[in-house]
C-alpha cells in the first residue's frame, strides 16, 4: 500500500497525559516482531531491540508493554 514509515515508541513507553487511562503507544518491538513474520526486512535487531526495551522500563521503573519484547527476555536465548 506504499505505507514506508510506522510511529511506535520502545517498550510502548509514553501515551496522553490528557486523555484519562490511556494505554500508551504501540511497541516498537511488536511491530518489528509483525513485520519479520510478515516478511518485511527493517534492518532492526529485534534482539537488541528487545533489550534495550527492557532496560528502559527498569530504568524508569514502568512496565514493559511490549508483547515480543517480555516474550524474548522470556526465553533468554535472542
Amino acid at each position: 500500500m506504499g505505507v514506508a514509515t510506522f510511529d511506535a515508541s520502545v517498550a510502548g513507553l509514553g501515551g496522553c497525559p490528557y486523555a484519562k487511562g490511556a494505554s500508551g503507544n504501540v511497541a516498537t518491538e511488536d511491530v518489528v516482531w509483525l513485520l519479520d513474520g510478515l516478511g518485511i526486512e527493517t534492518g532492526i535487531d529485534l534482539a537488541r531491540l528487545a533489550e534495550t526495551g527492557a532496560w528502559i522500563s527498569e530504568a524508569l521503573g514502568r512496565p514493559n508493554g511490549a508483547k515480543a519484547g517480555r516474550a524474548i527476555a522470556a526465553r533468554g536465548d535472542e
